[in-house]
């Protein structure tokens, strides 16, 4: 089963995160590229920014943004993106990073159920 964990951008990177994949469309407000400590940004598999303005981080809309993302993750560029985080996800640890300050309704929390479901 693949290893799957999600963390904000801001935190510290830790030894255990194994590779670190930033899944947001933006570029983190106030982080430089340097102090981010990322292996890769792949905002292909980010969800558009039609969804992410409709969305705006409103919880209660959190079970349809799953569903209206999952249906964006099926169009062939963020099929592709997806694909490559499943590959990535199998083969060590994987820690998907965001900016959002909820976690648990980000579009990280998806994709990480979807990796780990698999």
């Amino acid at each position: 089963m693949a290893e799957v964990r999600i963390r904000r951008v801001y935190e510290q990177a830790m030894p255990s995160d194994g590779r670190r994949v930033l899944v947001d469309r933006l570029w983190p407000r106030g982080l430089s590229k340097d102090k981010a400590r990322l292996d890769e940004w792949l905002k292909a598999v980010s969800p558009s920014d039609e969804l992410r303005h409709w969305y705006g981080h409103d919880s209660a809309r959190f079970a349809e943004f799953t569903r209206r993302y999952e249906a964006e993750l099926t169009e062939p560029e963020r099929a592709e993106a997806l694909d490559k985080l499943r590959a990535e996800a199998l083969s060590g640890p994987l820690t998907l990073l965001t900016a959002t300050r909820d976690l648990d309704h980000s579009q990280a929390a998806v994709l990480a159920r979807l990796l780990a479901s698999e």
